[in-house]
């Protein structure tokens, strides 16, 4: 089944799909709670499923859709910058995340090994994945920096550094406007209300966790 709110993009993917003699398009969805609905219905084997879409969007639609019919694999495509997603999707069960670049010929062999039983992760975002997995292990001692992605806990260092919007933006590349927006999302995060606090913060978290290792 595919899963996409472009249909565009789920034509193309179906038609390259149906090219292939052992391979069948179930159905199509065009936003997270049409697929989980679908997939009650179609009983699809593997479910190759947008990350980003209405709806409830891809990531609750892979739980939800998980938990109904467990049977289903999800194959999640992304962007190569979307971490948060990436872990995400893991976390809800996906068994392949792969990125919006891949080649027809590659995401075929894909579906082939994740209908085979085989769990699969792009190599270019595995060491990502395994990091995120080891950092969330270092925060369960302080559950409300798990809550930052990991570019926001970028932007927290720097705020902890004493840049302001401006030099964070030049540092990262990002608008002034973006980064604004991260540090109000850190912010609220963190439960507190102005930047010296969020800086105070992740400082005393990071001596906690020096004085734990030590």
């Amino acid at each position: 089944m595919l899963v996409d709110d472009h249909e565009v993009v789920r034509k193309g993917l179906a038609a390259l799909i149906e090219a292939e003699e052992d391979l069948e398009v179930v159905g199509e969805a065009g936003d997270g709670a049409e697929a989980v609905r679908l997939a009650r219905i179609f009983q699809p084997r593997v479910v190759v499923m947008d990350v980003r879409m209405p709806g409830g969007g891809g990531v609750t639609a892979c739980r939800e859709l998980r938990d109904q019919n467990p049977d289903a694999d999800v194959i999640m495509l992304t962007s190569y910058s979307d971490d948060e997603a990436l872990f995400n999707s893991i976390m809800a069960g996906a068994a392949g995340f792969v990125l919006k670049q891949i080649r027809g010929r590659d995401l075929i062999d894909t579906i082939r090994k994740v209908a085979a039983g085989q769990s699969l992760l792009d190599p270019s975002v595995t060491k990502r994945v395994l990091e995120r997995l080891r950092k969330a292990k270092v925060d369960d001692r302080d559950p409300k920096l798990s809550r930052l992605s990991a570019q926001e806990e970028r932007i927290l260092d720097l705020v902890a550094e004493g840049s302001t919007n401006r030099e964070i933006a030049e540092a990262i590349h990002l608008s002034d406007k973006t980064v604004k927006n991260y540090v109000s999302s850190i912010l609220s995060k963190l439960e507190v209300q102005r930047r010296s606090e969020a800086a105070s913060y992740v400082t005393r978290a990071h001596a906690r966790t020096s004085h734990a290792e030590d």
